[in-house]
């Protein structure tokens, strides 16, 4: 899922002193990565039924402060794709399978939610057959049904929901909703039977990743009358543990319980601790660091900015967590906008990049490291070497990244015949990014471009960039996992699929769009007798295609370093929701 941060600007140059503050806060953070998720591991097995109801004795109550500089944006979960919100959903609506909601390597089991069972695929993989569970409920009391799972497929493709068609066109039926939405039905590829409370898929191909979409946030089930378009600030109903109350999205989000809400698999949805949630916005990084170091707020949605690093890991260690999670940075260059229609613009911005400039500007090597392709290197396929740097060559990667080679970048420009050209880079307005984006430009000065940085708030940065209208021409952002697979870092941002012009729905930002390259997707994706190592090779065969044509440049990978409350206990971090907000105690 995209996870671009937000927040308002504070003044942050590079230089000796930011290198050395970076490089201490690195040293410090590193030392409590170790700790901190043993601790977590250790806290955060299986939530069985009679556990659930032992803490909720002692620990169910109070109400969870979120802070954050901007709201997340749309409340409709079948469209908005920032993490902001995302994860805080995974606490409101279900699917009808779910992630296991545990720390640690589990957190990625594929486990049945509003479904009763996990089926095994049949007809080489094109058949999918779920039972509903009875007696499940909406926030508003109405019954859930087999016609609302109908219905909530047919939504996804009537008010394009981003994954529309990476990850549900497969569904028979789904080409002809993609391309009329409004008459969208899915007759074919959705079938149910009220009688048994079965709904069976059939796809078109097989998708060996179709079990974890269906996990996926867009996936969620709602009512079957919800309107097929974006609801903006109006919360629809769900089935979790909480309700979306009010929202505001200049300045606060509430939740509420859910009083219908009843535990049928505490490893897909367990029972909330906290009574209710409350996201406050319009906060700036730096002063929501300090407010939850009093204590003011127990959780802050922006990244931590690099000048507080040092004072939460030496002051606040036992309230900062530095976490794994599959996430990276990168530019993003539109190849349908000068001048990185040229292949070799696009490569001399890879050559020029200083990977280790920005992990220093991020915090520095404790939380960040240098990545040369698409794929964190905690996931298969990552390992393809680096073909930018001194001495390397798409032809000739070296094993690691050594360096830029500014002299190669500016022949590159030269070769390209666009020096001299205007290029404003797009960023979010976090202290963070605004420091990144600001070496940004003097390196694409430096390579022969008359260059700007504009930073946008956070809310509208990612949007912005994906709109073809816009005419961006080259933006900083980052990604994180919506599951872990390469496919969803190589797939997702770059598939010919998620390339929709005149959108703000269109996730694959350079419009790269390579039939050598979508082939293997496809293959990676479909065929069902591929070992996993087989696959992975394809998938890796894909990242080397990718960085040889330079629609992105990929930065670094980072870790999560989290900041909470004293009041924040059962701190639980998932592989893919990240905090768990629902199993909070507050003390």
């Amino acid at each position: 899922m995209n996870s671009p941060t937000t927040g308002l600007p504070t003044r942050l140059r590079g230089g000796r002193f930011i290198n050395a503050g970076a490089m201490l806060a690195g040293l410090l953070l590193a030392a409590l990565a170790q700790p901190c998720m043993a601790q977590q591991s250790s806290e955060a097995g299986p939530i069985t039924p009679s556990a659930a109801q032992a803490d909720a004795s002692l620990h169910k109550g109070g109400t969870l402060r979120l802070v954050a500089s901007a709201s997340g944006g749309t409340l409709d979960p079948q469209i908005n794709y920032g993490a902001r919100f995302v994860n805080l959903f995974a606490n409101v609506y279900d699917g009808l399978t779910a992630f296991r909601k545990v720390a640690g390597p589990a957190g990625a089991q594929i486990v049945p939610d509003l479904a009763e069972n996990i089926p095994t695929p049949t007809d080489g993989g094109l058949t999918y057959s779920f039972t509903l569970r009875p007696g499940l409920r909406f926030s508003n009391g109405q019954s859930v049904s087999v016609q609302d799972v109908r219905a909530s497929f047919q939504r996804l493709f009537k008010v394009a929901s981003p994954t529309a068609g990476a990850f549900y066109g497969t569904i028979a039926g789904a080409d002809a909703c993609l391309n009329t939405p409004a008459t969208c039905t899915l007759e074919k590829g959705v079938e149910i039977d009220p009688a048994q409370r079965r709904i069976t898929f059939h796809l078109t191909r097989p998708d060996t990743e179709f079990m974890h979409k269906l996990a996926f946030i867009h996936a969620v089930i709602l009512p079957a009358s919800s309107p097929a378009h974006d609801t903006g600030n109006t919360p629809l109903p769900g089935t979790g543990p909480y309700q979306l109350e009010t929202y505001d999205p200049a300045t606060r989000l509430e939740l509420g319980r859910n009083p219908y809400f009843q535990p049928w698999n505490p490893q897909a949805q367990p029972a909330g601790f906290p009574d209710r949630i409350t996201y406050s916005f319009g906060i700036p990084d730096e002063t929501a660091v300090t407010a939850i170091e009093n204590n003011q707020y127990d959780w802050m949605a922006d990244p931590i900015p690099l000048d507080r690093l040092g004072e939460i890991g030496s002051r606040f260690t036992s309230r900062t967590h530095v976490m794994p999670h599959p996430a990276i940075y990168f530019l993003s260059m539109n190849m349908h906008e000068p001048p990185f229609t040229e292949l070799a613009a696009r490569q001399a911005v890879n050559y020029a990049l200083n990977r280790k400039a920005l992990v220093i500007l991020y915090g520095g090597p404790g939380i960040a490291r240098p990545l040369c392709g698409m794929v964190p290197t905690s996931l298969p396929a990552s390992d393809i070497g680096c073909d930018y740097t001194l001495g390397a060559s798409p032809e000739n990667p070296a094993p690691q990244w050594r360096g830029p080679d500014l002299e190669r970048a500016r022949a590159l420009v030269r070769t390209s015949g666009t020096t001299g050209q205007k290029v404003t880079l797009i960023t979010a307005n976090t202290s963070t990014d605004i420091a990144m984006g600001t070496w940004l430009r003097d390196m694409l000065e430096s390579i022969g471009y008359k260059a700007s940085v504009r930073p946008l708030n956070g809310n509208i940065a990612f949007p912005y960039m994906q709109n073809t209208d816009n005419h961006v021409q080259i933006g900083l952002t980052g990604w994180a996992a919506d599951y872990p697979s390469p496919s969803n870092f190589l797939d997702a941002l770059l598939g010919c699929e998620n390339f929709h012009p005149h959108s703000d729905s269109s996730i694959n930002l350079p419009g790269f769009c390579d039939k050598q390259t979508q082939d293997l997707m496809e293959r990676a994706r479909s065929d069902t007798a591929l070992t996993d190592e087989a696959r992975n090779a394809i998938w890796r065969q894909v990242n080397e295609h990718v960085m040889a044509l330079s629609p992105m440049a990929p930065a670094f990978e980072t870790e999560s370093v989290i900041l909470t409350s004293e009041r924040v206990k059962h701190f639980i971090y998932t592989t893919i929701n990240q905090v768990l907000f629902s199993q909070v105690w507050l003390h």
